[in-house]
């Protein structure tokens, strides 16, 4: 048994093979699953390194404790305290090094289709030399010439990247809330319960987004001044109820019978989440009172509070960054949301409803792998076609870079940016999740309109 281990451990880090993880106290795990499993490991030991880059604190304690520190940095020729390590223009780098290791994976496997093409063996395998080329790439960026200008330009790109990916989260939520919907009203017409559900959970996230938004308007508010919060406070309320009304009009209705309030509601959550999020990520505003001391304006008075122990807001919001990245990244990439982010949607009546409907209802397994009792631990469930398209997978990968690089920069805040202030606020965060709330709405609007205007399957929901 120790042998065919170290077999599976050998082809799975040096050969063609998917990863066995053979230990026998491990569930089993489809190919495609521990494909995407590995990579996304990758990615969060790179992003990792890029806090690390980014924190003061990390690179105090590193100056104090490690000896023959400055020698050491001048060796590798790092500058004098290894400046060149740490902060924005590192991150840029490494990020650089990342986004291009993921870009050229998707130019190898485009249209790859078959599962036993030779680019197929090479996106599931081959997982140390993945790492040691990763590594070489994200440290060959700092040696490209005339640095200056690589950043300047890397900038632009990072934040196109960025936005890119933001469009593609949104797009998702989209999606989610007319799957969500069209699940759920495909079981009233067998059992009747399944309105009560409906009923129920819409009841229950207007009941957020009301009491989200009124919240807001206490906390972030006052009775002199805070007019810009309550400009766009007002604002989101009144697209939440437009999009609403939308919804349930009768032009739209003729169109879309499926569309209901529960999409409705659900962007109405999301908005108010992200108008919350903004909010909390606005720079705070000090004002002078009649005694002529500092008082902040427009924020929970316990806001302080919760940013008291940086180094823990810090590496929990960071653990939550990554989480969001992750989903959006795997989740994007299976084949029905992938087909939703082209415009294509499955036939309602072939949809079976489940309460955890984000679930494949496919549970069972084939012969083949009803069959696996020993060895290694990975069923080799792509053995006919691919399950999902390998290249998109890595060109949202490659996104996903471009929104880490920009999102722990700070954005255009970059010169002043590091891990432990990401959660003090900055005007480029606040504006990046004020229009991200507002280009859902659109994106909503638009599944909704589109069909007005020009009548087509691929806009059924």
């Amino acid at each position: 048994m120790s042998a065919q281990c170290c077999a599976g451990q050998l082809a799975c880090c040096c050969g063609n093979a998917g990863c066995s993880f053979c230990c026998g106290c491990c569930p089993k795990i489809r190919q495609s699953r521990s494909t995407r499993f590995m990579y996304a490991l990758y990615f969060i030991l790179v992003v990792i390194l890029c806090c690390i880059m980014m924190s003061n604190t990390v690179a105090n304690e590193m100056r104090e404790r490690i000896p023959f520190f400055e020698d050491i940095c001048k060796g590798i020729k790092a500058g004098d305290t290894c400046e060149k390590l740490v902060g924005y223009s590192a991150v840029y780098r490494v990020c650089f090094g990342m986004a291009c290791f993921f870009f050229i994976f998707c130019l190898l496997t485009l249209k790859v289709n078959n599962s036993k093409s030779c680019r197929a063996y090479i996106h599931n395998g081959f997982w140390f030399f993945k790492l040691l080329l990763l590594g070489a790439m994200c440290s060959g960026a700092f040696f490209i010439p005339d640095q200056e200008t690589f950043l300047n330009a890397w900038r632009y790109v990072g934040a196109i990247g960025g936005f890119l990916f933001i469009g593609i989260q949104l797009l998702l939520i989209v999606e989610f809330a007319h799957k969500w919907n069209k699940n759920w009203t495909a079981g009233t017409a067998t059992n009747k319960l399944w309105y009560a559900c409906l009923s129920l959970v819409t009841l229950i996230m207007y009941s957020i987004a009301t009491g989200g938004l009124i919240l807001m308007a206490v906390f972030y508010t006052q009775k002199d001044g805070c007019m810009e919060n309550k400009i766009l406070l007002g604002v989101n309320g009144g697209l939440c109820l437009l999009i609403s009304v939308v919804a349930i009009s009768p032009c739209v209705q003729d169109r879309q019978p499926h569309s209901g309030l529960l999409q409705s509601g659900l962007i109405s959550c999301y908005v108010t989440y992200l108008t919350f999020s903004a909010l909390s990520s606005k720079p705070v505003e000090v004002v002078l009172d009649e005694h002529g001391k500092n008082v902040t304006i427009c924020v929970p008075d316990f806001g302080q509070d919760l940013y008291r122990d940086k180094n823990l807001v810090a590496g929990l919001g960071t653990s939550l960054l990554c989480a969001c990245i992750l989903y959006s990244c795997l989740t994007s990439t299976t084949r029905s949301s992938s087909d939703a982010l082209q415009g294509r949607y499955g036939a309602p009546e072939l949809e079976v409803a489940r309460c955890c409907f984000c679930f494949s209802s496919g549970g069972e397994d084939t012969e083949e792998q009803q069959n696996v009792k020993e060895g290694p631990r990975v069923i080799y469930d792509e053995k006919k076609s691919t399950v999902y398209t390998y290249s998109y997978f890595h060109f949202v990968f490659f996104l996903a870079s471009l929104y880490v690089m920009m999102t722990i920069t700070n954005w255009f805040n970059y010169e002043s940016a590091n891990i432990e202030s990401f959660f003090s606020g900055s005007w480029s965060i606040f504006w990046v999740k004020m229009a991200s709330c507002w280009i859902c709405v659109l994106l909503y609007l638009g599944t909704l309109i589109a069909p007005l205007c020009r009548p087509s399957p691929q806009f059924s929901v």
